[in-house]
């Protein structure tokens, strides 16, 4: 199972900074970044299957989760394809009523496990406010969206014979970071950083997310690492490089006038 997870301190940035917070005040109450926060967490909970065996999970992502092969032909996998995903412990089921373009959209809210849900929303939370101050509630929505759209499109395309099944906000969320690098570059950024033990201090957010970015630049040597399940790399760099390109443009966009009574 291809999970793209790269915001999970400890299973994907070993010995790199982990963030806590950013010194980065909004103008507007975050209402999207709360509410995506709400949707990651209630979907994990409440829809998913996190406190059943591995085999009943791997039957769900198979059913409800993005197959790059699936998305490529436009249909789900065949007989075949789903004997292969089987085995003598743990057999898959064939979903022929699957909807696979709608399965993009559900595995942008669906999460392999607890360290891999927190380690998303924490990056969600210290950065998706930001994002959504500059661009608006509705535009922040949007932008969240088609940036998980773009990340699993740069991990499709160029892995479109892959079975495996590709779940995780961490395309999205990239696509926050990318987007917070240009807009705030010089915001400070409390981490820790763990050498023998942990030290907190603040950096500024162009070193914080350059490395972020860097660990993944890293990671495209092999684009789906065996490490904890398996981690897109393809789709972390295609999100952060959507984020950092809308951002650009946003930019020369003029900023929101805060109305005053």
């Amino acid at each position: 199972m291809v999970i793209p997870h790269a915001v999970i301190p400890h299973a994907v940035i070993p010995h790199a900074v982990i963030p806590l917070g950013d010194s980065n005040p909004t103008k507007i109450r975050p209402w999207v970044n709360w509410l995506l926060i709400a949707l990651n967490l209630g979907v994990f909970l409440f829809a998913q299957p996190w406190d059943q065996d591995a085999c009943t999970q791997d039957r769900f992502f198979v059913r409800h989760a993005t197959i790059p092969v699936e998305v490529m032909q436009g249909e789900p996998l065949g007989p075949a394809d789903v004997a292969v995903l089987s085995d003598a412990q743990c057999a898959v089921p064939a979903t022929p009523d699957k909807p696979v373009y709608l399965a993009v959209v559900f595995s942008l809210f669906f999460h392999a496990g607890w360290l891999h849900l927190l380690g998303n929303l924490l990056y969600l939370w210290i950065f998706g406010n930001n994002i959504e101050d500059r661009l608006g509630h509705a535009r922040y929505l949007l932008f969240y969206l088609v940036a998980g759209f773009v990340a699993t499109a740069a991990f499709v395309l160029p892995n479109a014979d892959e079975i495996a099944t590709l779940v995780g906000a961490s395309g999205a969320i990239a696509g926050v970071l990318g987007a917070y690098l240009i807009l705030f570059p010089h915001a400070r950024v409390t981490v820790t950083v763990p050498f023998l033990l942990f030290f907190i201090v603040r950096l500024p957010a162009f070193l914080v997310l350059g490395m972020w970015f860097l660990l993944q630049l890293a990671g495209l040597q092999s684009p789906v690492s065996d490490d904890g399940g398996g981690i897109a790399y393809l789709a972390h760099a295609g999100g952060f490089a959507f984020g950092v390109l809308i951002a650009m443009f946003s930019r020369f966009a003029p900023r929101r006038r805060s109305a005053s009574a």
